[in-house]
């Protein structure tokens, strides 16, 4: 249980550092992905970007 709580921490901290790298190239911006403000706070929900990244990811792994 420790190493997974462990593994998702480092998944989202190596999210938030390349996110603005992300933006730039328009991941996050596309149709599907949905932003909102809710009380006062900025919430994204990028579920195209997500399943555009895990398929990318996926091809990347089959390839090795």
């Amino acid at each position: 249980m420790l190493r997974w709580l462990i593994v998702v921490f480092l998944a989202l901290l190596f999210i938030s550092w390349i996110k603005p790298w992300l933006l730039r190239l328009g991941l996050g911006r596309l149709p599907g992905d949905f932003r909102f403000r809710w009380r006062g706070r900025e919430w994204d929900i990028p579920l195209t970007s997500t399943l555009l990244l895990s398929f990318v990811l996926s091809l990347v792994v089959r390839g090795l």
